[in-house]
């Protein structure tokens, strides 16, 4: 996942600005021998807020914008002159940003909508000058607010596609070879496990110009909810998703067994993923006929629709669509659901890697040519070895 734009999983560090101190200024003026005290109020730090963004589709970006900060707020001045606000920090998010306590796991917020702002942290309060303390019986007071302290918080941020269908299965099960049937999405392909590497997204065309958006996320096998696998990194991804298609090759050893399989990691994942509507798709059906798919569609006998399917040669793909359709536009499985439960983090929700910044270089080889090394400081001192010498000028002031 390294050379992959596709990021949704980031750890940063956030600190709104503080807050400015009042002042405890007196008036001074020719002619005016007690003006009073006139000290200003300080200004309030700079917020850090999340903006969604429907251009956006990767966290990429904050990758590379590990530390956030707000500006502080100005302190007071006399004659009652504010200071002036720190500057607040807006963050653009992918719709569908979910964020969590790096420490805690505990769960924050959402964004959702374009253009929806969340205020992440608040900056802090400016203190009040040594105006507002004047009383008949303290006319001149020495003394005003310092301004509220900065909040700093390490957070993670969590992107889950909005999408309408979510595609779950054992690797090789054909799910990237139906996105690519049903839609204008091109997915890898090909003939070995975990071919799919990172979500893919694709607009499926139905009647009437409309259309439905379907996931594809890596192939689950079983413990993936325990950390095997790549599916548990992407399981997040199906939590919004208003139907799950489970895609079952025909030539399966046990189709039950492997759709009790999928849906007992999707339970152990989150438990709330059970209670989606849920739709079983039969893919690979061109290696069989009609009269062994006739007696497959008999002895089966799931609970719920059930569909055989080949994307590669089309066969039952309309009643397939026609399916997820009525699935997607029935009033109790809307995309949106605001009473949807996001499970806190812990330890194996979360990616070591983003959270503990871990970069590892590039294996060198034990037959690397280091005389000719352009930069000896890009060579690891592991890899120097004992016979490995060099003259260190003294009267260079250049590192060497």
């Amino acid at each position: 996942m390294a050379d992959s734009n596709f990021i949704d999983y980031v750890k940063i560090l956030c600190r709104s600005g503080k807050g400015g101190a009042g002042s405890a200024h007196f008036h001074r003026a020719k002619y005016v021998p007690k003006g009073g005290p006139d000290g200003g109020d300080g200004g309030r730090g700079g917020h850090i807020i999340l903006r969604g963004n429907k251009n956006m589709w990767t966290l990429l970006p904050l990758k590379y914008r590990r530390h956030i900060f707000a500006g502080n707020g100005q302190p007071g001045t006399g004659g009652r002159s504010f200071g002036k606000d720190g500057d607040d920090v807006t963050v653009e998010v992918p719709c569908g940003t979910v964020v969590f306590d790096a420490e805690t796991g505990e769960y924050l917020a959402e964004v959702t909508d374009d253009g929806q702002e969340v205020k992440l942290l608040r900056g802090g309060r400016g203190g009040l000058g040594n105006w507002h303390f004047k009383s008949p019986t303290n006319r001149a007071p020495r003394y005003a607010q310092p301004g509220e302290p900065a909040v700093e918080r390490s957070v993670i941020l969590e992107l889950k596609l909005l999408a309408d269908v979510g595609l779950v299965g054992f690797p090789n099960a054909g799910k990237s070879t139906l996105l690519s049937a049903v839609s204008a999405a091109r997915p890898k392909i090909a003939d070995y496990p975990f071919t799919t590497m990172e979500p893919q997204l694709g607009i499926v065309s139905y009647r009437d110009n409309r259309s439905f958006v379907m996931a594809d996320i890596p192939g689950i096998i079983e413990g993936a909810s325990e950390g095997r696998g790549l599916g548990l990194r992407f399981l997040r991804h199906i939590e919004r998703n208003a139907v799950l298609l489970f895609v079952i090759p025909a030539d399966a050893d046990d189709i039950h067994k492997e759709y009790e399989i999928l849906l007992g990691e999707l339970e152990r994942f989150n438990p709330q993923l059970v209670d989606k509507p849920r739709i079983i798709a039969i893919s690979k059906c061109d290696m069989l006929d009609d009269e062994l798919i006739d007696e497959l569609r008999s002895h089966l006998g799931f609970d719920i629709p059930t569909v055989f399917i080949s994307a590669v040669t089309g066969y039952g793909l309309t009643e397939l669509k026609d399916t997820l359709w009525r699935a997607i536009t029935d009033e109790s499985n809307r995309l949106a659901t605001p009473d949807i439960v996001h499970r806190p983090l812990d330890g194996h929700h979360r990616v070591r890697e983003e959270d503990e910044f871990i970069f590892e270089p590039a294996p060198m080889e034990e037959d690397a040519d280091y005389e000719e090394a352009e930069d000896l400081r890009s060579i690891s001192p592991d890899a120097w070895g004992e016979d490995f010498d060099f003259d260190i000028d003294d009267d260079d002031d250049t590192d060497q």
